[in-house]
C-alpha cells in the first residue's frame, strides 16, 4: 500500500530564527511532535520534539536563547508519495525516526509519521482479514 493518502499536507512550520523554547510552545499548543523548518531560501529542514530533548535540554542548551538555525536537522530520510507503507517503515527503523518528509521530486509535499502509517496499516490489516472472512465463509 503505498501512502499517498496518508500524507499530513497541512503541516506546522516555524522560522529557522525562532528559539527552541517557541518550538516547544507551538508543538505543545498543537499537540504535534515535529516542525518543518522555514527560511529565507523556503524549507529547510525538520525539527522534533526528540531534537528539543538531545540537542537543546541533554546538551544544556537554553530553550529561549538557541536559535532553530543551529540545531535544524538537514539530514532527513525522504520518500515519495508512491513509496509503500514497508518501504517508509524500513527508513524509520533504520534512522531511528518517527516523521518522513515527502518529496515530489523536489517540491516539498508533505509529512508522514509513524502513527500515520500504524493506522494505514492497521487498516490494511482489517480489509484482509475481512476479504479473509468472506472466502471462507463462501
Amino acid at each position: 500500500m503505498i501512502i499517498e493518502s496518508i500524507i499530513e499536507r497541512n503541516v506546522m512550520t516555524i522560522d529557522e530564527n525562532s528559539t527552541a523554547l517557541e518550538a516547544a510552545e507551538l508543538m505543545t499548543k498543537h499537540y504535534i511532535g515535529a516542525l518543518i523548518v522555514t527560511g529565507r531560501m523556503g524549507f529547510r529542514g525538520l525539527f522534533t520534539e526528540r531534537d528539543l530533548m538531545m540537542d537543546v535540554v541533554g546538551e544544556d542548551k537554553d530553550p529561549s536563547s538557541t536559535r532553530i538555525a543551529d540545531i535544524v536537522r538537514e539530514d532527513f530520510a525522504r520518500v515519495t508519495p508512491q513509496d509503500s507503507a514497508d518501504h517508509c517503515l524500513d527508513l524509520m527503523k533504520e534512522h531511528r525516526c518517527r516523521h518522513l518528509l515527502v518529496f515530489d521530486g523536489e517540491d516539498f509535499v508533505g509529512l508522514v509519521s509513524l502513527r500515520d502509517m500504524v493506522v494505514l496499516l492497521l487498516d490494511e490489516k482489517e480489509q484482509l482479514i475481512a476479504s479473509l472472512k468472506e472466502y471462507i465463509s463462501a
